[in-house]
């Protein structure tokens, strides 16, 4: 139904995308469609000028989608200026052509660069402002990337203590041959972790020897900005963004829909403290499984994702939900057993979570497919 999103407004959440080796998703066949191509093309030419500006080089995003040439690390600042731009044009859609206003959800959130388009949509900053901070810094962010290896940290058979892995973290930078950092806390059992050189190597082999689990990493073979980590500092990059908060124009008031921090965990921003915590931003860990948590405790039913192709919130809501299913299941095969082994963080968690039984049931809505399938004719 055109309008049914409407409906679910007031039960739902609201997710932002962050920066991925890919960027673009549906947005061509957005932009190419003759009702919907008005709106985005005129977000995508406005954050176009405004990285412009910022970057002191030519940017033209529309051409980009038209074409379907992706962005990579070398063009960091417009993946960073189109995500914006089409989570703005893809909000804009919904209200315009099926009277269907985000304002009225319960809450939103937003990964990585996520949490600024959240920031956006609350109406704390414009998208302008907004882009100032990430593309000012964006060529220390593409210096710092090229000697950092993103890994995934995880256990399959109890949680992982955010101070013992943090604790590792420092010995390891101790040691003065690279930092390594802890980026985003996915699951109780799963931490995305950004290291220099070999620092990821030899973070994975303390943590074999000092925390009687059996810890598994898994490398990934992309370059990455290292956001959300302390090598950022080796730049002065959370100091500088400091500087420029002073005089950032920001709307000194409580966003709406609130927004649900993945930076403090929390509903953090007021009109007080929103600087402050687009500071913290820069370099501090991603509390992604706060925010999946608070969707399963607060009543949430329906999670929007906002942005070209989302990715890591819908997969692990996904996972979330398979795991449990599984785990509840009244099933006692040889299959089903092997994975309930693979699962005993979950196992283990489910009596004093109950929420968590709440995953299977919540509904996954991938804007840009909604807006697509909804299209006028």
């Amino acid at each position: 139904m055109p309008h049914g999103l409407a409906y679910r407004l007031p039960s739902a959440a609201l997710s932002f995308r962050g920066y991925n080796v890919t960027n673009l998703g549906r947005t061509g066949e957005l932009l190419g469609h003759p009702a919907y191509s008005p709106v985005v093309e005129r977000q995508l030419r406005a954050a176009s000028a405004v990285a412009a500006d910022l970057l002191h080089r030519p940017v033209d995003l529309v051409s980009r989608v038209r074409s379907g040439e992706e962005t990579s690390l070398e063009t960091y600042g417009d993946a960073v200026a189109l995500l914006l731009a089409v989570e703005s044009a893809q909000l804009e859609l919904l209200g315009q052509f099926f009277d269907v206003d985000y304002h009225a959800a319960r809450f939103s959130f937003g990964f990585s660069l996520g949490e600024i388009g959240a920031v956006i949509a609350g109406g704390v900053l414009d998208m302008e402002s907004a882009m100032h901070i990430p593309l000012s810094l964006e060529a220390d962010c593409i210096a710092l990337a090229q000697d950092v290896t993103l890994g995934v940290l995880f256990t399959r058979s109890r949680e992982l203590v955010l101070d013992d892995v943090h604790r590792l973290c420092l010995e390891v930078n101790r040691e003065g041959r690279g930092v390594v950092g802890i980026s985003a806390y996915l699951a109780p059992n799963t931490l995305l972790v950004m290291g220099q050189g070999d620092t990821l190597d030899r973070l994975s082999a303390r943590a074999r020897e000092s925390l009687n689990v059996r810890v598994h990493l898994r490398k990934n073979d992309h370059k990455w900005p290292p956001l959300h980590t302390p090598i950022v500092w080796q730049r002065q990059i959370p100091n500088r963004a400091a500087h420029q908060m002073h005089t950032l124009p920001l709307n000194h008031a409580v966003p709406h829909p609130r927004v649900f921090s993945l930076v403090s965990g929390s509903y953090g921003y007021t009109a007080i403290n929103a600087r402050d915590l687009l500071v913290q931003w820069v370099d501090r860990p991603q509390r992604l499984w706060d925010a999946v948590y608070e969707t399963l405790s607060s009543g949430v039913t329906t999670v929007i994702h906002i942005g070209p192709a989302p990715n890591i919130v819908p997969a692990t809501f996904q996972r979330l939900s398979a795991d449990v299913a599984s785990q509840t299941s009244e099933s006692r095969s040889l299959r089903a057993l092997s994975a309930a082994v693979r699962r005993q963080w979950l196992r283990r968690l489910l009596p004093q979570r109950a929420a968590l039984l709440r995953a299977p049931f919540i509904e996954q809505v991938i804007l840009e497919d909604w807006l697509i399938a909804n299209a006028p004719s």
